[in-house]
């Protein structure tokens, strides 16, 4: 009971706070793009960077120099997020930590009074995503999905151009993730390196013994802590194709592929297909990580092409990070231009959108609230669980399960979940 009201009484003071006031940010996971978090935040008028947290201390350590350098004052430093949800001066928590600590980090945030800018995908798995949005909720927090594609003005353009019917009725998206990944050989066991909490980077997923595969960006491509690319660079075009096409979750999924040409630790695929039923239009997305060439329309960069194209009874859109293009007809003639807009990655954009809504308290004025963030992410998991059961899966979108297939719905979760790291049955 002191707990909880403790609790309200850290939501009522955010509430409370001065229009003028800025927003204390604590960002968790200081890795690359924790690292980014810092250095967009600090640059918002209405955020100050006031702690970090990371399970591995020299990252806390290179993350605050950071802040310094921008000419923020030193942040106070912690290594379990849990003592950061303590700290009072803390408002907002912005978490840039592997997949598998998105959903628990977010509840217990939610819990603590903060509100939460997480980073993509929203959830390790389905069951994480409705846990989270129900804390979200219960907790009146503000909680933003680092989906910044939502937004970016010319992505939101295209949409609205869909919806006004400038390729007609849209019957199909197709989203393309072709990212030039390398083999990630093999790593052996070895002793956990000094400053790092290895039994906290594990968190709620099972203990393993340490190998540099399993910690740093590698983790993506282990199902103990990642969701392989579709749930990585993918999330982002499965969300824009999903936003694109107007629906919520489909009536079926089958999903195939493999990993090919490599032998290395990585257990997700490199090449991966999943198409989603909605019964008046479909969803379409391919992973590939060796090397392809792109679609027409869609930019590439690097080796890497990346986007989603729309297809009507009229002509088709392609959508990227640069530009939309709409071609009509069976001659492709030029559709209605992009009008013009400042291109830019969109988290700056993203991260003032949270921290408006922050200050408003109106969840509703989030480009990616936790529910729109929990559903595209549930995509990418009946992806997965398709793909790992080898089989097309029917699915009751409402209740976000799968249709008489038990093996498929104890997937929705993990088996068991690691103590005291578990994401409660009841938020």
């Amino acid at each position: 009971m002191q707990r909880r009201t403790f609790l309200m009484g850290a939501g009522l003071a955010m509430a409370a706070k001065g229009a003028n006031d800025q927003v204390g940010i604590g960002i968790i996971g200081i890795g690359g793009r924790g690292t980014d978090h810092i250095r967009e935040f600090s640059h918002l008028a209405d955020a100050r960077v006031v702690a970090l947290c990371d399970v591995n201390t020299a990252q806390t350590e290179r993350g605050a120099q950071v802040v310094e350098r921008i000419g923020g004052a030193k942040p106070r430093v912690y290594q379990d997020l849990r003592r950061l949800f303590e700290d009072k001066s803390v408002d907002a928590v912005s978490i840039a930590t592997p997949n598998h600590w998105h959903s628990l980090a977010t509840i217990w945030a939610c819990e603590a009074g903060k509100d939460v800018y997480c980073e993509k995908p929203a959830s390790y798995n389905i069951f994480e995503g409705l846990q989270m949005v129900a804390a979200a909720r219960k907790h009146r927090r503000i909680v933003q999905i680092g989906m910044q594609g939502r937004s970016m003005p010319h992505k939101q353009q295209a949409v609205e151009l869909l919806r006004n019917g400038a390729i007609g009725q849209v019957y199909m998206a197709r989203g393309i993730c072709y990212k030039r990944r390398r083999s990630i050989g093999h790593t052996p066991v070895e002793p956990v390196p000094a400053g790092l909490d290895w039994d906290l980077f594990l968190g709620p997923a099972p203990m393993r013994e340490y190998t540099k595969n399993r910690y740093q960006y590698n983790w993506h491509w282990f199902w103990d802590t990642g969701n392989g690319d579709i749930g990585n660079q993918g999330i982002h075009e499965m969300d824009l194709a999903r936003w694109g096409l107007g629906h919520g979750l489909p009536r079926s999924v089958v999903s195939t592929g493999g990993k090919y040409v490599y032998e290395d630790d990585q257990e997700t695929p490199n090449t991966q297909i999943a198409t989603f039923d909605y019964g008046d239009a479909e969803l379409v997305f391919e992973v590939r990580g060796l090397d392809t060439r792109g679609d027409p329309g869609i930019a590439s960069s690097g080796g890497n092409t990346i986007g989603v194209t729309f297809f009507g009874s009229n002509g088709f859109m392609a959508v990227d990070d640069r530009a939309y293009q709409i071609f009509l007809g069976d001659k492709h003639e030029p559709g209605e231009p992009m009008k013009p807009v400042k291109l830019e990655d969109g988290t700056r954009a993203h991260m003032a959108n949270f921290l408006q809504a922050v200050k408003s308290r109106n969840a509703s004025e989030l480009t990616a609230d936790a529910a729109v963030g929990a559903t595209s992410a549930a995509l990418v998991h009946m992806a997965n669980v398709s793909y790992r059961l080898g089989r097309e899966l029917l699915i009751d979108a409402a209740a976000e399960t799968f249709v008489g297939n038990a093996e498929a719905n104890a997937m929705r979760t993990r088996p068991k979940y690691r103590a005291p790291y578990v994401v409660p049955e009841k938020v």
